[in-house]
C-alpha cells in the first residue's frame, strides 16, 4: 500500500458533490486506484421527490463514467464501499442532524468539497447559498469532526487580470483592483453581511420572474464593483476568504481553470453538460469566422482526470498536514496553445465536415477574423444592415415568405452577441496565466508509483489531438441530445 492510500484508509473520507462533472471522477478514481480504502462516504441533497442514495444509483452509479467500473467490479461491490448522507451543505450540520454528526466523528478525517453553482449569472442568493454559505457550513462540520478540508474553488477568483497570476497572492482582503497589501477597503465579512441585506431588501415583494431578475442583476453589480467578472468568480472569492479568515479547520485550496473533457480516466472524451469552453467550441465547430479574441492569449483548459488527480494528490498531502494553502491547476504556464492555433484547428475541422454558420452567408468572402471589441461591433452592425438590406429586395421580388431564413440569421447574430457578452473576459479582455507551481512540487515529493496512479503532467498534452479526439468528440457524443438539437439550430 502507498503511502496515499495510506493516508486515505487511516482518515476516512466524506466527498460533497459527487454527483458533478468534477465529483463523479473524483469519485471514480478514488475507488478504481485505491482499492484498499474501504469506504467512501458521499453526501447527497434530496431532490425531485428522489431520495439520496436514489440519487446516487441514477445520477452517479448509472452514469457514463462509472460503467467501466461497475463492469470491472461489480455494482455491488461498488456500492458496498460508497456510505450515502442525506445532507445539504449549505444547512446546520450539513443538513444531517447533531446525533449522525456525533456519530460520524473518528469516522470522517477528510471533507473533499468539490460542490458549488458554477453558472456564471445566477440569481445572488443562490449563489451565495452554494458558494458561501456552504463554506461557512463546511467550516463548522469540520470543525464538530477535526477533520480538514479540501475545498475546490476556481483559478478565476482573479477577476479582472492580465498576465500571471501567482499563487502567493493573499486570500484576505483580496479583491481584483486592490491597489497594494495597503489596501483594506475590502472586506469578505462586510460584503457578504451588506449582499443578504441587499437580497433581502432586492427580493421584498417581488415573485417568479420580476424576482429572479432583480437578483441576477444585483449579483452583476456586486462583482462588477469590485473587478469580478461575474456573480460565479466573486461568490467563490468571498467562500475562499471566509475559509482564509478562520484558523482552527486546516484546509488546503484548489483552484482549477477550465474543467473540459477527460483526456484518459474514465475514457477519452469524458464531459458532461455544456462545460464552460463548450460554447465556444460549438460556434467554432459550427464555422463561425467572427471572433472577438486575442489571437496570442491561451484558453487556460485542463482534462477533467488530471484536475481530479491533482485534487486527490493535495488531499494526501493535506492528511499527511504538509499542503499549501494554494494549488492552482491549470496548463499555459508550461504548455500554452494560442487562441488563434485553436480556432484555427476548430473551423478547418468544421470546414471538413461541411459546417458552415449561417451568417456566413452574409459575407460574399467569408474568412477567419480576430476582432477586437470596436471591430466585432462594426461587423454586428453590418451583418445587420445586410439583412435589412436582404429583406427589403426579397420583398421588392415578391419573395417576402423567403425572409424566413434571414429571420434564422438574425436569431443566430443576437445568440452570438448574447454568448460573446458572457466570454469575452476570458478570450478578449483579460490574459491569464495562472502559476501552477504548489501542484508540480506536491508531485516531485510523491513515489513513483503514486504518480503513475493519479497523474498530473498537463505539460504533455498534445493540444490538437485533445481538441479533435477528446473535446471536440466529446461534445459531440456526450452533450445531452436536447442541448445539442438546441445548439444545433443556433449554429
Amino acid at each position: 500500500m502507498t503511502e496515499l492510500e495510506n493516508n486515505f484508509c487511516e482518515k476516512g473520507i466524506l466527498l460533497i458533490g459527487a454527483n458533478g462533472f468534477l465529483g463523479k471522477v473524483i469519485l471514480a478514481m478514488l475507488l478504481d486506484r485505491f482499492p484498499g480504502v474501504p469506504c467512501i462516504h458521499i453526501l447527497i441533497r434530496t431532490r425531485k421527490g428522489l431520495g439520496a442514495e436514489e440519487r446516487v444509483e441514477k445520477e452517479v452509479l448509472d452514469s457514463p463514467p462509472f460503467q467501466p467500473l461497475v463492469q470491472r467490479y461489480g455494482r455491488d461491490s461498488v456500492l458496498h464501499r460508497v456510505k450515502v448522507l442525506s445532507g445539504d451543505a449549505a444547512q446546520i450540520d450539513v443538513g444531517l442532524g447533531t446525533n449522525q454528526v456525533q456519530d460520524l466523528k473518528g469516522k470522517i478525517g477528510l471533507v473533499i468539497n468539490c460542490a458549488g453553482l458554477v453558472e456564471f449569472f445566477p440569481p445572488l442568493d443562490q449563489s451565495l447559498d452554494a458558494n458561501v454559505t456552504s463554506i461557512e457550513q463546511l467550516i463548522q462540520f469540520c470543525r464538530q469532526l477535526n477533520a480538514r478540508l479540501v475545498h475546490v474553488s476556481t483559478c478565476y477568483v482573479a477577476g479582472e487580470a492580465n498576465g500571471l497570476i501567482e499563487e502567493t497572492e493573499p486570500i484576505p482582503g483580496f479583491y481584483p483592483r486592490r491597489t497594494g497589501q495597503d489596501d483594506k477597503r475590502f472586506s469578505a465579512s462586510d460584503e457578504l453581511a451588506e449582499c443578504r441585506e441587499a437580497v433581502a431588501r432586492g427580493a421584498k415583494g417581488l415573485e417568479g420572474a420580476k424576482r429572479t431578475k432583480a437578483l441576477v442583476e444585483l449579483g452583476r453589480s456586486r462583482s462588477s464593483r469590485w473587478g469580478w467578472v461575474n456573480t460565479y468568480t466573486y461568490s467563490k472569492s468571498l467562500g475562499e476568504q471566509i475559509l482564509a479568515a478562520q484558523d482552527d479547520v486546516q484546509y488546503a485550496i484548489v483552484r482549477p481553470a477550465i474543467v473540459e473533457s477527460s483526456l484518459r480516466f474514465p475514457f477519452p472524451g469524458w464531459i458532461e453538460g455544456g462545460r464552460t469552453a463548450a460554447p465556444l467550441v460549438l460556434m467554432a465547430m459550427g464555422g463561425l469566422m467572427d471572433w472577438p479574441a486575442r489571437r496570442d492569449l491561451s484558453l487556460e483548459v485542463v482534462p477533467v482526470d488530471l484536475i481530479a488527480a491533482a485534487t486527490l494528490a493535495v488531499s494526501g498531502k493535506l492528511l499527511a498536514g504538509r499542503a499549501r494553502q494554494v494549488y492552482q491547476l491549470a496548463s499555459s504556464d508550461v504548455n500554452p496553445y494560442p487562441l488563434e492555433d485553436l480556432i484555427k484547428l476548430l473551423v478547418s475541422e468544421a470546414r471538413k465536415k461541411g459546417s458552415g454558420s449561417r451568417i456566413n452567408w452574409l459575407d460574399p468572402f467569408p474568412r477567419l477574423r480576430f476582432l477586437n471589441a470596436a471591430q466585432a461591433e462594426e461587423r454586428r452592425q453590418l451583418m445587420h444592415r445586410r439583412i435589412r438590406r436582404g429583406r427589403r429586395l426579397l420583398k421588392t421580388l415578391g419573395l417576402g415568405k423567403r425572409t424566413a431564413n434571414l429571420r434564422l440569421v438574425e436569431l443566430q447574430l443576437g445568440f452570438h452577441q448574447q454568448t460573446f457578452g458572457q466570454y469575452l473576459p476570458f478570450i478578449l479582455d483579460n490574459r491569464y496565466v495562472f502559476e501552477s507551481c504548489n501542484i508540480r512540487e506536491l508531485y516531485q515529493q510523491m513515489s513513483l508509483e503514486d504518480q503513475q496512479k493519479i497523474p498530473w503532467n498537463p505539460e504533455l498534452i498534445k493540444w490538437p489531438s485533445y481538441w479533435r479526439d477528446c473535446q471536440s468528440a466529446g461534445i459531440r457524443k456526450w452533450l445531452q441530445p436536447g442541448a445539442v438539437r438546441e445548439w444545433s439550430f443556433q449554429l
